[in-house]
């Protein structure tokens, strides 16, 4: 039985290790070699990697692959995706290809604001409170001047001040609502240190004023936290063409191809158990982008599946209808993210991937990476109304599997000959390399 340690954050990567395998595996050495192996021998980029988090002992890898000819705009991109699902980047290529050949993706921003808010327990006259808040708004702008001052000289700083009054939700509760632009950065020290310097504040000063009861003037501060459910914060990616213009798909007419594209998007817009499997189709590709560009994908699902039920029912994040004879797609999505700060000043494959987009503002990449989402979900949607999700996709695990059967470099020549005509599942495969173990 494991017994708790005391000071582990204190010993060395080689003693943390060397616990570790010994409280937790039978196979001591294989552990420790299997940690040790993705180490990076070149010591100052293993420590840039061990200082990104707490008690490092390896580093984790993802693959990290492109997918070129993204006509968005009218310029090429070539988008860096790091992922280790099958597929998603032949996937995202291939529905490059088919949009560039077709006038390519337009995008645009419709939305920068991201949000913060102050949390807090008042009890007392609410207009009276609404009243002082109105009065001291440009107080509390200049309390955090030293901290907005070069956010605003590149255009950014905040937006607004507002109280809001959630006391039919929780008993005395309210809120500051402040609304930012951070610009290029994701802005989330930015945004959380402005809240609490601006919480701080608000307490005092309601301290100070007359107008308020000894009651009133216990305001309790909960908490003082930047939101990343950003609805105003909103890039959009579309593609469209005449129908007659459509690659022809097998068994299918162009029209009747369609007509069942839009039906399967339709399905997703109002049942949510298809709802959560299509956004997740989309988030395969926005996240493996988000990930190469060294921003935060748990920020990013976070507020776009509050996004998707920002109606009361978790729907689909993309539309598709035809209008005058042509096949419309799009997609809009809310995203809090950055090219400047965190990760992309420190990890050299995120400065890579972004020197490989051209350098992009954060607007850029807010579009870049929802025209990744929308080829995702059509090459995705297009797959399961024509020849089905699993043919194309075992097709891509077809190495994964005879990996995991320790197939040799000669067995996997032949079996991806043979498996090009015939359907790929894991029992197939350990079939075919029995009565091929030659």
């Amino acid at each position: 039985m494991q017994t708790p340690i005391s000071g582990f954050s204190k010993l060395s990567k080689k003693e943390k290790i060397a616990w570790i395998v010994k409280t937790h595996f039978h196979n001591t050495t294989e552990a420790k070699n299997i940690v040790e192996q993705y180490w990076n021998e070149e010591d100052q980029l293993q420590q840039l990697h061990d200082d990104f988090i707490e008690n490092t002992i390896s580093n984790y890898y993802l693959p990290l692959g492109v997918a070129p000819n993204f006509n968005i705009n009218g310029e090429l991109y070539t988008i860096p995706m790091a992922i280790e699902e099958s597929s998603v980047v032949a996937a995202a290529a291939k529905a490059a290809k088919y949009w560039g050949d077709r006038g390519g993706f337009k995008t645009e921003v419709l939305g920068e604001e991201k949000i913060g808010q102050i949390h807090f327990i008042y009890k007392g006259d609410a207009n009276k409170l609404e009243h002082f808040i109105a009065k001291i708004k440009d107080q509390l702008r200049e309390d955090v001047s030293e901290i907005t001052t070069n956010m605003e000289k590149r255009g950014g700083g905040i937006r607004s001040i507002e109280l809001r009054n959630k006391t039919t939700l929780i008993e005395n509760y309210f809120q500051l609502h402040l609304c930012f632009l951070t610009v290029d950065s994701m802005g989330a020290n930015f945004i959380n240190s402005c809240l609490e310097t601006i919480a701080k504040r608000l307490q005092q000063y309601i301290q100070e004023e007359s107008i308020f009861t000894e009651e009133e003037k216990e305001v309790e501060i909960v908490m003082s936290i930047l939101s990343n459910y950003v609805p105003n914060c909103i890039a959009k990616a579309s593609v469209s063409c005449p129908i007659e213009a459509l690659e022809q798909e097998e068994g299918f007419s162009k029209q009747a191809f369609a007509e069942k594209f839009v039906r399967a998007v339709n399905i997703a817009q109002k049942e949510p158990f298809r709802a959560v499997t299509h956004n997740k189709g989309i988030m395969n590709g926005v996240d493996a982008v988000v990930i190469a560009t060294g921003n935060d994908f748990r920020a990013v699902e976070a507020g776009v599946h509050a996004y998707a039920a920002r109606n009361g029912q978790y729907t689909s994040l993309s539309n598709a209808y035809i209008a005058e004879d042509s096949l419309h797609f799009e997609l809009e999505l809310p995203l809090a993210i950055g090219t400047v700060g965190g990760l992309t000043n420190l990890h050299p494959l995120v400065k890579w991937s972004l020197e490989l987009l051209g350098h992009p503002s954060a607007k850029d990449l807010m579009q870049i990476i929802t025209v990744a989402g929308l080829a995702q979900n059509f090459a995705a949607v297009r797959s399961l109304v024509t020849s089905g999700i699993q043919k194309g996709h075992m097709k891509m695990h077809l190495l994964n599997i005879l990996n995991q059967l320790n197939a040799t470099p000669a067995q996997k020549e032949v079996a991806v000959t043979f498996f090009k005509t015939n359907s790929v599942s894991h029992s197939a495969v350990a079939n075919f390399l029995e009565k091929n173990n030659a």
